[in-house]
């Protein structure tokens, strides 16, 4: 991965973008997008959708990823100056007590931009009841503390403003990366470099929407709106998966899926079985690793939104192995990301209107 690919991810992961407030990584997104095309819609929820034309007036790919992440909201200002807030998305508990956080205001004295540094209190271990320390605090039991008064935060904090974990993006080890938001910003970075890749390789007979979606951690909100909206031929949905390659994870209930050995090619009853096979012979013809991704039932993902979008849509996913899911050091391999661009830009490019989809 070259250093301006790069940036542009370390960009999207440290974009604020709980699920509906994805404004900032969607600008991100659409910024990076300009060089390559000038047809980028934006739609009443927030998706972004970037179109490069195809040489074919009917065959259309749409390739999706989510901007939103999972975050938390203000929902209340005590005296003090200490926030209560509540989970955007499944956000655990558990890891919640002793981290920094992050605050973005939008009261009557927040200037653009602004950040408010947090660390997520709690009573301390020596005055928790020996029985209370057996359990998880609960989130109502947690507070933010800004090191403000109740006053002056309650002029620069409005209730119902976003919260991130305060962390940001690294690499590490050999080949590995940190981030607090790889879920699904890895998905949006995926979309919009196939989409420079087919351009340069001089286009396709097939149309192709580079998609940010939004609110997917809530309900796959954009995915169905996006879905209905574009109305592509085939849809696929570029996203994470559960690596399975560290301690105490059950390969033979969860399958294996190990980072580094490429990206997890989905194949089960929510993916169209010609879609699945077609994305196997571009990964052999780009010679790409890659890795099956066994999907017994509805995957939670933007698939499930395309599949069942109007008549039924062609849809498939792609998932990059991802430890640690939903939370602020969410790990993968970079050389996975760039292996899913190799097989996607493949796919892409060897498109025929011929091709039937129609599983036999």
């Amino acid at each position: 991965m070259n250093k301006k690919d790069l940036q542009f991810l370390q960009d999207l992961t440290q974009a604020p973008s709980p699920s509906g407030f994805e404004t900032p990584a969607a600008d991100i997104m659409r910024q990076r997008l300009m060089a390559s095309t000038r047809d980028i819609q934006t739609d009443v929820l927030g998706s972004v959708h970037a179109r490069l034309p195809g040489r074919s007036q009917g065959l259309s790919v749409m390739i999706a990823g989510h901007l939103d992440e999972v975050g938390l909201m203000v929902t209340y200002i005590s005296e003090e100056g200490f926030i209560s807030f509540e989970p955007i998305g499944g956000v655990d508990a558990a890891i919640l007590p002793g981290m920094r956080v992050n605050v973005y205001p939008t009261g009557p004295d927040a200037t653009p931009g602004q950040l408010l540094r947090g660390v997520m209190g709690r009573k301390p271990i020596h005055l928790i009841e020996p029985d209370e320390r057996k359990a998880v605090t609960k989130m109502e039991s947690l507070f933010i503390d800004v090191g403000l008064d109740g006053k002056q935060l309650k002029k620069v904090v409005r209730i119902g403003d976003a919260i991130t974990y305060g962390v940001g993006f690294e690499q590490f080890g050999e080949g590995f990366a940190v981030a607090r938001a790889f879920d699904d910003k890895i998905g949006v970075w995926i979309a919009v470099r196939v989409l420079e890749e087919v351009k340069k390789a001089g286009g396709a007979l097939s149309a192709l929407i580079a998609a940010g979606t939004v609110q997917e951690e809530i309900g796959l909100r954009g995915g169905i709106t996006s879905a209905y909206g574009v109305n592509p031929t085939i849809g696929i949905s570029a996203e994470v998966g559960h690596a399975t390659d560290y301690p105490d994870i059950n390969k033979r209930k969860y399958g294996e899926a190990v980072c580094g050995k490429g990206p997890l090619l989905g194949r089960g009853p929510n993916i169209n079985p010609v879609l699945f096979e077609r994305l196997v012979a571009a990964a052999e013809k780009a010679r790409a690793p890659y890795q099956i991704g066994p999907e017994a039932r509805a995957t939670g993902t933007d698939a499930n939104a395309i599949q069942l979008s109007r008549g039924g849509k062609v849809a498939g996913l792609i998932s990059i192995p991802l430890r640690y899911m939903h939370t602020p050091t969410e790990v993968l391999k970079l050389s996975d990301l760039d292996a899913a661009v190799k097989i996607l830009t493949r796919f892409v490019l060897d498109l025929d209107e011929n091709v039937d989809f129609t599983p036999r």
